[in-house]
């Protein structure tokens, strides 16, 4: 399979505290290369003064001097490398139960999930519950790395139990491609490169995965979905009678000549011209920036939706989403939010709270009706007028929510429609 070398893989990485994420994240740092000289300096100079031979490698992650006075990575901490086959944006999500949001937060975009398991301990809660989470976010890949095998005398035996726990519980959720690597951070095993102390294990090492991850398909590429922005109307000679629709293409592909509908009013049309700049083109896709004219003058304005006329998401005041609460306040009844998805910005409230989700056990609870921060939960919406959506699990652009508290300004929660 050809790798594009510009292509882009977000990866976050999950596991109980003390895992080892940071110590990972630094030897595939620190392997392939990917280190600055001055960096390199200020962490040796560092990892000196904390009475550490050598290099700290957990010290490229933990970059907040709080975090580094504590010794425990406190928030997402987000790293950006490159190595000569593809470049990648990292999430380092802490593993406390109390940090749930962050991981929601840092794992919302990624493409895989680098879970970590300690092997002298197995599958624990925090194991179950990071998993869960990349599943509910529909992330279709995750690496499972069994870490501090060299504590375990790299046992081969070892390695297979914590696989099948794995699959045990994981079976049950919704997840396309699992993989599972046996690591040791601490000394570079199979992170970067293949492990001497292990020659049992036939799999590649984990940068050689994350290197040849197929991820081209995460974008729906069939259900065309252009939330318009904002409306082009240039005052300049040439241009008197130029009306047209901007934004990101959320999905699928645009063509001119196509037929379109737009949305909530449901006028069709067909598309006249597409543009990206000032190039006119004959067709684009997701997630391109472009400005669409149409044959016919319609009403159109932001929060708006063109779509293909026989392809259409579903109009709903009233749907049920995934929520995560992220805000230090508890949810309030009967409280009116702003609801933001896609370019679309109204007023809403949760009419149920229908069940929670205890994500170390997977059971849901119906008595609880109680949000406060971290919970996650299964929720009835009421928008004041209708939105274009689609099942978070089909479309991750129109699939997603997120809750502005009115009066702060703060974004409450995060939600994907069910």
């Amino acid at each position: 399979m050809k790798i594009d070398k510009n292509q882009l893989l977000r990866f976050t990485t999950a596991g109980s505290v003390d895992d080892g994420k940071s110590t990972l994240i630094g030897r595939l740092l620190y392997d392939s290369k990917s280190i600055f000289e001055d960096q390199l300096a200020a962490v040796k100079n560092s990892s000196k003064q904390k009475g550490i031979e050598g290099v700290d490698l957990a010290m490229f992650t933990d970059g907040l001097k709080d975090e580094r006075e504590q010794g425990i990575t406190i928030d997402v901490a987000y790293r950006y490398f490159t190595t000569p086959k593809r470049k990648f944006i990292i999430a380092d999500t802490p593993g406390h139960i109390q940090y749930t949001r962050n991981m929601v937060t840092g794992a919302s975009t990624a493409n895989a999930a680098v879970v970590l398991i300690d092997a002298r301990h197995g599958v624990i809660e925090q194991t179950k519950r990071h998993t869960f989470i990349a599943s509910l976010l529909n992330i279709p890949h995750i690496i499972v790395c069994v870490n501090k095998m060299d504590l375990v005398s790299y046992s081969e035996e070892t390695f297979n139990s914590i696989v099948e726990q794995f699959e045990e519980f994981s079976s049950k959720l919704l997840i396309k491609d699992v993989r599972y690597i046996p690591i040791s951070a601490l000394d570079g095993d199979n992170v970067v490169n293949r492990s001497e102390n292990m020659t049992w294990f036939q799999g590649s090492p984990m940068l050689h995965e994350l290197e040849t991850l197929h991820i081209s398909s995460d974008i729906n590429k069939i259900d065309a979905r252009f939330p318009v922005q904002t409306v082009l109307r240039p005052q300049r000679k040439g241009f008197e009678d130029y009306r047209g629709y901007a934004g990101r293409i959320a999905s699928g592909i645009y063509r001119v000549n196509e037929e379109v509908a737009i949305l909530p009013s449901g006028f069709t049309s067909k598309i006249k011209t597409i543009n990206v700049g000032e190039t006119e083109v004959e067709e684009a896709f997701a997630p391109m920036s472009v400005a669409i004219t149409l044959e016919d003058d319609v009403d159109i304005s932001r929060g708006d939706m063109i779509v293909k006329k026989n392809n259409q998401p579903k109009l709903s005041q009233e749907f049920d989403v995934m929520l995560c609460w992220l805000n230090n306040a508890p949810l309030k009844s009967r409280t009116k939010y702003t609801i933001m998805h896609t370019s679309n910005e109204q007023k809403a409230v949760i009419k149920e709270v229908v069940y929670k989700v205890d994500v170390n056990t997977f059971k849901r609870n119906e008595e609880d009706k109680d949000l406060t921060m971290n919970d996650i939960a299964r929720v009835k919406l009421k928008t004041s007028h209708r939105l274009m959506i689609d099942s978070y699990r089909d479309n991750r652009s129109t699939g997603s929510i997120i809750l502005v508290d009115e009066s702060t300004k703060e974004t409450v929660a995060a939600g994907m429609i069910v």
